[in-house]
C-alpha cells in the first residue's frame, strides 16, 4: 500500500474537479486528513476513492484506489 500525502490528494481532488470538471463526494469526515473522498462522475476517466488511514496519534496517512468504473457499492452511497 502507497501513502499519499494530504496535499498530493488534494491536487488529485482539485484536477479531477476544476480540470476534467467531475464531481467529488465526502462519504466520512477526517480527523486529520480527507477521510473518504469519492471522485466520480466523467465518463472516459477513472473513478477514485481516497481514503484516510491511522498511522498515530499525530499523524494519518491516505490511501486512492482507482476503479474504471464506480462500483454498485458506492453508486448506492451516492443515491
Amino acid at each position: 500500500m502507497k501513502n499519499y500525502s494530504l496535499k498530493s490528494c488534494e491536487k488529485l481532488i482539485d484536477n479531477y474537479v476544476n480540470v476534467a470538471c467531475g464531481q467529488c463526494t465526502v462519504i466520512e469526515e477526517g480527523v486529520l486528513g480527507l477521510g473518504k473522498v469519492l471522485l466520480h462522475g466523467v465518463d472516459g476517466i477513472k473513478s477514485y476513492v481516497i481514503t484516510e488511514y491511522y498511522i498515530n496519534a499525530w499523524t494519518s496517512g491516505h490511501k486512492v484506489r482507482k476503479y474504471n468504473t464506480l462500483p454498485k457499492k458506492y453508486e448506492a452511497m451516492i443515491n
